[in-house]
């Protein structure tokens, strides 16, 4: 399951994805013809499936809608399109569906009259409202609801990244980071020897000394290192920590049990988690996507 990329956190309603229709076209049945009456009453026509590029729980993401929102995405990337783009573009609408179908879920319902107040605050640059809507590939109808959706799905979003607290409990750590296991073992030695921390931090790393500032749980990229790090009390130095970018000697400086979070840290775990959440109805949904994926 790939993150939200495209659509993104702000849910731009200018590029959002029109809904899905389910409308059906009759075709006459093939068949080898057998001798009847003339006045006898054809079978009635039976009808032909509309292509689906995703179903998800039950609903649909219509193959032409899909093919809009990839033109769409072309226009906004400016040139061609790869088949990571493709399926990247399909899981973004999975992603939309699934945010809207948690906010009805929870019983949020988007009123006509919101709709209708949304539409008429919108501002496409001096542009009839009309020509615009040509001009990205939407009819009116198709517009209304993918704009309902991106209202439902964006209250959704809010609901969740709400749910990250203003304040939380948090560490000041330096670290010295190596890429071969000797270093780490030269550098805690001479730490056991009594050599400065903070001096060998500047030694290996002049720019930033190594500092890492303050962070909470799930700030880190890596999250073995959390489990480590905040047992550990000020003044404390881990052992050497071995990860995929390296090996790690991390020093705790200070420690605050309720310290309020920077606005680039909160962020950033708002985006963690929207993309958990997702991950999680993803895996508990029914999705079937009916590109390749390949």
């Amino acid at each position: 399951m790939r993150k939200l990329t495209y659509l993104g956190l702000t849910l731009i309603v200018v590029f959002i994805v029109s809904s899905c229709g389910t409308g059906n076209q009759p075709v006459t049945p093939e068949g080898t013809p057998t001798p009847v009456p003339p006045t006898r009453t054809p079978f009635p026509p039976s009808p032909t499936p509309i292509p689906i590029a995703a179903e998800v729980n039950g609903e649909l993401i219509s193959m032409s809608e899909y093919q809009s929102e990839l033109a769409r995405y072309k226009a906004a990337v400016g040139r061609d399109l790869t088949s990571e783009d493709r399926l990247q573009v399909v899981h973004d609408l999975i992603h939309l569906m699934l945010l809207e179908q948690g906010a009805q879920s929870r019983g949020y319902e988007v009123s006509r009259e919101e709709l209708q107040t949304r539409i008429s605050n919108l501002d496409p640059q001096d542009q009839p409202l009309a020509e615009w809507l040509a001009e990205y590939g939407y009819t009116e109808e198709s517009f209304e609801k993918s704009l309902k959706r991106a209202i439902a799905a964006a209250w959704m979003r809010d609901t969740i990244i709400e749910q990250v607290p203003d304040e939380m409990e948090q560490i000041h750590a330096q670290q010295i980071l190596l890429y071969e296991k000797s270093q780490g073992e030269g550098v805690l030695e001479e730490i056991e020897s009594g050599t400065d921390f903070a001096q060998l931090a500047k030694q290996y790393d002049p720019q930033t000394r190594g500092d890492l500032g303050w962070f909470p749980r799930g700030y880190l990229t890596i999250p073995v290192l959390d489990e480590i790090l905040f047992n550990l009390e000020p003044g404390e130095i881990s052992d050497m920590i071995e990860t995929e970018i390296g090996f790690h000697i991390i020093k705790v400086i200070e420690k605050d049990e309720d310290r309020p979070l920077a606005p680039d840290v909160r962020r950033v775990l708002q985006e963690k988690a929207l993309d958990d959440w997702l991950e999680r109805q993803w895996n508990l949904s029914k999705i079937t996507i009916s590109i390749p994926q390949k």
